[in-house]
Order: C-alpha cells, then sequence, then structure tokens
C-alpha cells in the first residue's frame, strides 16, 4: 500500500474522530463493566482515601480500560470507517 493511499485512508475529519473516540470509550466501559463494578463498591463511603484503598481496583480498570482506548483501536475504527465511507462512495457510482 502506498504512502498516499495509506495517508487518504487515515484522514477522518476531526467530528467524525470525535464521533468515533466516543464510542471507542462507550464500548471500553461495557467491556469493562465488572471492574468497574468492582472500582465502584471499593470507593462507596470513601472520599480521600479511595486513593490508597482502592489502588488495586483502580490498577485493574485502567489497565482493562487501556486495551480498548488506545492508538491501535482508533486507528482500526478510522480504517474502518474509510472502507465503508469508500464502499458507499464505490456504490452511490
Amino acid at each position: 500500500m502506498g504512502y498516499v493511499q495509506e495517508a487518504r485512508e487515515n484522514h477522518v475529519k476531526k467530528k467524525v474522530e470525535e464521533a468515533l473516540r466516543s464510542k471507542m470509550k462507550q464500548k471500553a466501559l461495557k467491556e469493562c463493566d465488572e471492574y468497574t463494578s468492582k472500582y465502584a463498591q471499593c470507593a462507596y463511603g470513601k472520599t480521600i482515601s479511595v486513593v490508597w484503598q482502592c489502588r488495586k481496583q483502580a490498577k485493574e480498570l485502567n489497565d482493562c480500560l487501556h486495551q480498548f482506548t488506545n492508538d491501535a483501536v482508533l486507528e482500526e475504527m478510522k480504517r474502518e470507517y474509510a472502507l465503508k465511507q469508500e464502499g458507499k462512495t464505490h456504490a452511490n457510482v
């Protein structure tokens, strides 16, 4: 794949990228619901102490979320979006 082709596929308008980021975050929260619940249970009724008392749960949650919210995932979503748009363009021609 040439550089120009790759650049076209990766170029996504800012608003579309924001929508894709939002979708990525929603999916991550859904996938990591178990860890979100554990963290929420630990944090319940605590204030500042949540920082050290729930460190393990926070780390587990962050590790899970990072699996679904990183640059590689976003780039894949952009590629899929670009391919769908390209397919729509060819279908309309």
